[in-house]
């Protein structure tokens, strides 16, 4: 706890934020969002192979924000399922700790908040493609937010009373990158099958988030 403490304060410090009007209210908008680095730290400390010699590293620099801890993923995690795959603990007791004492998510799905924390803004998504069988390592870019992007979200969110879907948020990530994709191209970014990207490519359509291109 006091580590995390320490390490936090050392990172609030560095954390900047400026402010948009959206509607009534006033929108923060921070160079990192506070609650995605909190989940990956705390990641960082849960899951890491103790049996291993090593600290979790933390690195803050012009490009960005890398964190880093000693020994791969969890047995049963890898690239290609880290959105979908059931939550798993290589320290389920200390995981529980840290549920218990409010460092974490509850629901095991801390991964989701850092993806969200990212994408809202209209930054590129987590890249945790640094990761070997030794270490993991997250890194989130800095950038400027996207303050069109942010908009859209928070009007959505304001017209349905809930969160932007994280599968919701990487399709509109991505073609506000590329603009256009099929439904294909989204099953590997959202990490589900065809029939369920559809599913939420429907919703996206009929929320006039999207528009619908030939038959793909």
């Amino acid at each position: 706890m006091q580590t995390f403490e320490e390490v936090e304060q050392l990172f609030r410090a560095r954390v900047e934020e400026e402010e948009i009007q959206v509607g009534l209210f006033r929108v923060p908008i921070p160079n990192y969002d506070r609650r995605a680095f909190r989940e990956a730290f705390v990641n960082a400390l849960v899951h890491r192979d103790y049996s291993r010699l090593g600290a979790v590293h933390v690195m803050l620099g012009d490009d960005g924000l890398s964190i880093s801890s000693p020994g791969g993923f969890v047995d049963g995690v890898t690239l290609q399922n880290l959105l979908t795959v059931s939550p798993q603990s290589r320290n389920p007791l200390l995981a529980d700790i840290i549920k218990c004492i409010g460092l974490a998510e509850r629901t095991g799905r801390g991964i989701d908040r850092i993806y969200e924390g990212m994408l809202r803004y209209g930054r590129p998504a987590p890249d945790y493609s640094q990761s070997n069988p030794y270490t993991v390592t997250v890194r989130m870019l800095s950038g400027e937010a996207d303050l069109e992007f942010l908009k859209m979200i928070l009007q959505h969110e304001e017209q349905t009373g809930g969160a932007m879907p994280i599968d919701s948020l990487i399709i509109l990530s991505r073609l506000r990158e590329e603009r256009r994709l099929s439904t294909t191209d989204l099953t590997v970014s959202v990490q589900k099958t065809e029939p369920e990207v559809r599913a939420t490519l429907e919703k996206l359509l009929e929320a006039g988030l999207i528009e619908a291109h030939g038959t793909g």
